[in-house]
């Protein structure tokens, strides 16, 4: 596999709480050179970087980012809010104490209503991998497999540990045929890329890639 079969996977990704305006355009620009798949930015840029790329370019940003710790009626404001400001997709993170108090039924709920009020855009779900055991990130594909989310996701890149090629074949095995994966969170190669990929992965959350491009 090419590496431009590789970045047409690859969602450009800056989401450091110190980032600036001027950073973000410049992954917008990085972004529609090497026509990845899409740039992952913080939310308070998405309205500015939609108006700057006027639609050459698609745009993700994240909600209940990075903890998943907020109730599941200011996820859904989040998400609406970025819809409205120009986000393309929006990726979400889970309650994770919910998930690890085994309140499967609570999960699913949250997900359905952050997927309803997506609108028909794509809904990715962050799962936090690292955090849970391998019968909770079965539990967890078929909850977000049944709460119809288009994605599920590794990572959030700010815990311990971030995507593994096992993680995504334990995902691949476990999700619907309709859910996709995106692997995020350490991958720095285009040779780590490339293994997730093999593994199942239909997206990658990378922030190094690019320069390794050039």
């Amino acid at each position: 596999m090419d590496k431009k079969e590789i970045l047409s996977k690859v969602e450009h990704t800056l989401l450091s709480p110190t980032a600036t305006w001027e950073q973000v355009q410049a992954i917008c620009d990085e972004g529609k050179e090497f026509e990845v798949a899409t740039v992952c930015i913080p939310p308070r840029f998405v309205k500015r970087a939609n108006s700057y790329v006027g639609g050459s370019l698609k745009i993700c940003t994240v909600i209940g980012f990075p903890t998943g710790y907020s109730t599941p009626e200011v996820k859904v404001f989040e998400a609406e809010d970025a819809i409205r400001n120009g986000a393309d997709e929006i990726d979400m993170v889970i309650n994770q104490g919910m998930a690890k108090a085994g309140d499967w039924e609570g999960v699913l709920q949250e997900i359905k209503g952050v997927k309803a009020s997506c609108k028909g855009h794509i809904l990715k779900v962050i799962i936090e991998a690292c955090n849970f055991t391998e019968e909770e990130k079965v539990a967890l594909c078929r909850v977000v497999s049944m709460a119809g989310a288009d994605f599920i996701k590794t990572s959030t890149g700010f815990a311990a540990s971030g995507a593994t090629v096992e993680d995504v074949r334990l995902f691949r095995a476990n999700i619907s045929p309709d859910t996709r994966i995106k692997a995020a969170g350490g991958i720095r190669t285009f040779e780590q890329a490339q293994a997730m990929i093999e593994a199942g992965a239909d997206r990658l959350g990378a922030s190094a890639l690019i320069a390794l491009a050039r």
